[in-house]
């Protein structure tokens, strides 16, 4: 894909520690870089590496010690927690590793669930989730639970959660760390379709080098700190 000057996340000066006890464990330090729009960015690094904290702070899940994060004009650090959780609902889709489906729902409930915090109609509603699920090639699971579902299927499910608010950013940890060689295959085809077809940015955390391989960029962390950048 060709590279514009469109940032849709701003990275400046982000620092992040955590207390334990009485020590203070520095996970983050002096983060900075930008996301453009339409990107497929893998963060990659060891374990401890500082990937998922990072992941979390775009996602406004967790909060900076000090530095900005501004996603598509807006600086979330500045957000109060209130407004964060709106922020969130609206401009984020969250991918994760083991699905977080709620199993008492159906696929389509399961989709269709981030669209009750918004004004759409019940019929509204029920076309976006609709489409969603026939995006990620599950029309025909429509009402199945979770448990009636394959690893990968889930994922789809999960996925379909993920767009049909039509987020800013997709954030995926680790999204086919609990899938078989095929069902990551078909989860990473599905991203990239995302990603070059719908214009999505996604930004996902693996340890895997032949996920990473798919996105279009690939920046490493280490010790809390960006290392390298390979284009």
């Amino acid at each position: 894909m060709s590279r514009v000057n469109n940032p849709v996340v701003n990275i400046q000066g982000v620092y992040k520690s955590y207390q334990r006890g009485s020590q203070t464990l520095s996970v983050l330090e002096d983060i900075s870089f930008e996301i453009e729009r339409g990107e497929f960015l893998a963060l990659m690094g060891p374990s401890g590496s500082g990937k998922s904290t990072l992941l979390n702070l775009i996602a406004g899940i967790d909060k900076v010690d000090r530095g900005s994060i501004v996603i598509n004009g807006v600086d979330i650090v500045s957000l109060e927690e209130s407004a964060l959780a709106g922020w969130r609902s609206a401009h984020v889709g969250f991918i994760f590793q083991f699905y977080n489906l709620i199993p008492v729902l159906t696929a389509f409930e399961n989709v269709e669930l981030p669209l009750l915090l918004t004004s759409l109609t019940r019929r509204e509603r029920r076309e976006h989730a609709e489409a969603a699920l026939s995006l990620v090639s599950l029309e025909d699971r429509v009402e199945h639970y979770p448990s009636e579902l394959s690893g990968g299927q889930q994922q789809r499910v999960a996925i379909a959660r993920a767009i049909v608010t039509d987020p800013t950013i997709l954030v995926a940890d680790e999204p086919t760390g609990d899938l078989d060689r095929v069902s990551a295959g078909e989860i990473l085809d599905l991203m990239g379709r995302l990603n070059s077809e719908f214009g999505k940015t996604i930004i996902m955390v693996t340890h895997d080098p032949r996920a990473a391989e798919r996105a279009g960029i690939i920046r490493y962390l280490e010790k809390g700190a960006m290392v390298d950048v390979h284009p």
